[in-house]
């Protein structure tokens, strides 16, 4: 069976090495200079996967994310009428909050909205939205320290 052309250049270059074995410095085969001669691009790519995994990790775990220590999180809403729209909601701040709540329909247009402030701490907090038409969804829009944009 004919050898690839492949094949045929390797043999060919580790012939010329085999050749020149009587002088001092024996020359590597030619796929070993083609790839490099040890482990020396390995050790730096395991290195450098391991110190962006370290780097990623960090980053993920000092994520506070943009709301600046106010976090808000919906516990029910309703909508009985066509004229308002009630939620239930949770802040915990430090400072004390404002939020802003949206009504929005099926189509998703909002409908109504309203400001509200909350005190410090962990609050459970109940606002009404008057609204223009039915509303289908209500849901806190944002939730900011009290102050923060004077």
């Amino acid at each position: 069976m004919q050898p690839t052309p492949e094949e045929d250049a390797v043999n060919s270059a580790d012939d010329a090495a085999d050749s020149a074995a009587d002088s001092p410095a024996r020359t590597a085969p030619a796929l070993r200079k083609r790839h490099g001669n040890g482990p020396v691009f390995f050790v730096i790519a395991t290195v450098f996967a391991v110190l962006s995994a370290v780097g990623w990790g960090y980053s993920v775990m000092n994520y506070s994310g943009l709301g600046g220590g106010v976090y808000h999180q919906v516990v029910s809403y309703s909508a009985p009428t066509p004229d308002e729209a009630t939620i239930v909601y949770e802040v915990n701040s430090k400072n004390g909050a404002e939020c802003l709540i949206v009504a929005l329909d099926e189509k998703l247009v909002e409908v109504g909205q309203a400001d509200s402030d909350v005190e410090a701490g962990n609050r459970t907090v109940t606002t009404t939205v008057e609204t223009l038409r039915q509303a289908a969804t209500v849901e806190v829009a944002s939730c900011r320290e009290q102050g923060s944009q004077d």
